[in-house]
């Protein structure tokens, strides 16, 4: 067999749909809402052999090497705490999230791109202050033109989010999978209902 044939097999997206591990940091937050920090089974099993991480729920199902049987983890913890970013990458998703997948002009949440509220045309920047999430009927009539030159105002400012603010954000938007033994872990700093 192609020994290219695993770590073609790991990488591939494909090998999330089936039994990913959901990987919590060492105080039992996920490491990402959005995306959802995930690994394909392979990964998460490698980790549990190389004593990085502990099993905190499982699978049915099972695998099996020539010397034993393990269940496949669902839900794994990192046994060292990885310190959370304090700066937000500036990305076209970490903007489309800030901006709650939305136009900031109209609202759509279709054929997303993004604007330059002032033009650079203007001299406008690509900054986390003059770059906002736009639908493409909205971008393409706004042009070059200035906010005011095409009627349009701004659904809220555009500005720099902060980490948590991105973290928080994330968790309204939930992956289309969600196994039922991630829930305890993916909402617990939820206030509870009386």
């Amino acid at each position: 067999m192609d020994g290219n044939f695993r770590t073609t097999f790991v990488r591939e997206p494909g090998a999330l749909k089936q039994n990913p591990a959901l990987v919590l940091n060492a105080d039992y937050r996920p490491l990402s809402y959005y995306p959802l920090s995930l690994w394909p089974w392979q990964e998460a099993i490698k980790a549990v052999y190389l004593d990085r991480v502990d099993i905190v729920a499982e699978y049915d199902e099972v695998v099996h090497s020539q010397s034993m049987t393990l269940r496949i983890p669902s839900v794994v913890v990192l046994k060292d705490y990885v310190k959370p970013r304090k700066r937000v990458a500036f990305t076209r998703f970490n903007l489309f999230l800030r901006d709650e997948f939305s136009c900031q002009y109209c609202g759509s949440r279709k054929e997303l791109t993004f604007d330059h509220v002032i033009p650079r045309a203007a001299g406008g920047v690509t900054s986390w202050e003059n770059v906002v999430a736009a639908c493409a009927p909205c971008n393409l009539r706004k042009g070059s033109k200035s906010l005011r030159q095409v009627g349009f105002s701004l659904r809220k400012p555009p500005r720099q989010p902060g980490a948590q603010e991105l973290l928080n954000l994330g968790r309204k938007f939930p992956p289309n999978h969600l196994h039922e033994s991630w829930m305890d872990f993916l909402y617990w700093d939820a206030e509870l209902e009386a």
